[in-house]
């Protein structure tokens, strides 16, 4: 049994308070709260230079947050070791992999496992303190040709659709995903498109 399933309620909360957003106190937000700065961080007049710099902050500072660095106990550790982040074009994108021994989701189903469940938790508390909207994609692995239907499709979109509705369990505002996408199996990581690596979702924290 993964180490999560171990924790004590007590310990849970110890990892959400780990990710209670330190992250940004934009200098004239109003409101004594955290969570008021982030929600003013990204201001509309801003030009589209300083846009771009307010942006690769906050993402720098949400990297950091979810990089494990300085984390307090071994179930954090593990637990981050499915969360890979990188900038892009689009946006900030979290990354959530499957570990060889630590799936996301059991088996070939879209029922997520305890340990996606407080990742999600904890992602929806980070994202919490800023505006951006946010995309959600779905990939797996491919199956074998024999099969007479391949579930890929229909399994990558229940996938991100099973994240979509953690991250709304978690109190992110459903106002703010833009899109939810399955990928199937056509954008893989791994040269094997069977490799278990290919399963993955990601969270897009758009510009």
């Amino acid at each position: 049994m993964w180490l999560l399933n171990a924790t004590t309620e007590k310990q849970r909360t110890g990892l959400a308070e780990y990710f209670n957003p330190t992250l940004v106190r934009t200098p004239g937000a109003s409101g004594d709260g955290v969570e008021a700065g982030m929600r003013s961080a990204v201001v509309q007049d801003l030009p589209d230079s300083e846009k771009a710099a307010e942006f690769d902050d906050i993402s720098r500072r949400i990297q950091n947050q979810l990089s494990g660095t300085g984390a307090e106990s071994m179930q954090m550790t593990n637990l981050l070791r499915h969360v890979v982040t990188r900038m892009t074009d689009e946006g900030l994108v979290i990354e959530l992999s499957d570990l060889t021994e630590q799936p996301l989701f059991m088996d070939d189903t879209a029922q997520p496992q305890p340990a996606l469940e407080e990742l999600a938790r904890i992602i929806a508390r980070v994202l919490g303190q800023v505006r951006n909207q946010i995309a959600i994609a779905g990939h797996v692995r491919a199956y074998p040709e024999m099969l007479v239907t391949s579930p890929v499709w229909a399994l990558s979109d229940a996938r991100a659709h099973a994240v979509r509705n953690l991250l709304e369990r978690g109190r992110l505002d459903p106002q703010r995903i833009q899109r939810v996408t399955g990928y199937a199996d056509r954008k893989n990581r791994s040269a094997n498109p069977m490799d278990p690596v290919n399963n993955r979702i990601e969270l897009i924290l758009l510009r």
